[in-house]
């Protein structure tokens, strides 16, 4: 598709911003997934040159800021990296003041990771560029679960009518409130599995401890990072008994249903939430994810540029 096609396609976008999957409607979710499948076909257009990224990453990432480097460049726009171990924010700088003060170089877009729910949001409201939330605190992930989508439509055909199981540490997860809210609109049927003392009651969707019957009734099984941290909280007996009941092991990985796909946002504690035969199994579209996630960020970059054009 042409470049002025696809950015006519963009102004259907009404979003400064994207904080979160729960404020997407349908359609707009459809409208990401459709403009990332046609972008790989565009050549040597750079609709973003001359236009400023800035990687606001305060917690430690390594896919999601990468990918975000390569979709902006791949677009032709300039990339501003933040390292907070170098930054005034080790000399009691506010939030605030660090990122306006990157903005007044000239940025246009802002992806911001950060430790608080709510920071992206709160960042908003104060500066004038385009906010991404690359993850905040325990609240939302938005890119990550619209790359899994755009993962599930390649690999399964379609992008409704599914039974998608989210595995792990849903309480702090924001990769399974995004998706939860992004695939419930989408028309699928999502299951929380976990111990109940790592999966809340109040996100509204069906529960289930039970992962060998998991395994055999979904679609989709998404395994999330078992978070060791969490660990001194006494949110489950032992990493041994959590991987007994919740780990995708060698021979879990045979009761899977006909056609069930294996994903994991990353990082991956192989051997615990995870079995390396499972991860680099013919089920597994874990690395294709990854490379969704570049085409993904390309076009919500592409797209919150052209709201106001």
């Amino acid at each position: 598709m042409a470049l002025d096609a696809l950015l006519g396609r963009c102004r259907a976008w009404k979003h400064k911003h994207l904080l979160g999957t729960r404020d997407l409607s349908r359609e707009e979710i459809l409208l990401v997934l459709s403009l990332a499948e046609e972008l790989p076909g565009l050549k040597d257009e750079l609709p973003l040159r001359g236009r400023r990224l800035f990687n606001f990453f305060v917690e430690p990432s390594t896919r999601t800021k990468t990918s975000f480097s390569l979709a902006a460049r791949r677009l032709g726009a300039d990339v501003v990296d933040f390292s907070p171990a170098t930054s005034s924010l080790t000399k009691g700088e506010s939030l605030k003041d660090t990122a306006r003060t990157i903005e007044s170089m000239g940025v246009a877009f802002t992806a911001i990771r950060h430790g608080a729910s709510g920071a992206p949001a709160f960042l908003s409201r104060l500066v004038g560029s385009s906010v991404i939330n690359a993850g905040d605190g325990a609240n939302e992930h938005p890119t990550q679960a619209l790359l899994d989508l755009l993962t599930m439509k390649e690999r399964l055909g379609k992008l409704s009518g599914l039974r998608v199981a989210l595995v792990g540490d849903i309480a702090h997860s924001r990769v399974a409130r995004s998706n939860l809210w992004a695939l419930r609109k989408l028309g699928n049927e999502v299951t929380l599995v976990g111990p109940s003392t790592l999966v809340p009651a109040h996100l509204g969707a069906p529960v289930s401890h039970d992962l060998d019957r998991a395994l055999r009734e979904h679609d989709v099984v998404m395994m999330l990072r078992l978070q060791l941290e969490r660990q001194q909280a006494g949110l489950f007996p032992s990493v041994p008994e959590y991987v007994r009941f919740f780990g995708l092991t060698r021979e879990r990985l045979a009761s899977l249903r006909n056609g069930t796909i294996i994903m994991h946002p990353g990082p991956m504690n192989r051997g615990l939430e995870i079995s390396a035969e499972a991860a680099d199994s013919d089920r597994s579209v874990i690395l294709n994810q990854v490379a969704n996630g570049v085409w993904i960020r390309a076009a919500v970059l592409l797209l919150l540029s052209q709201v106001g054009a």
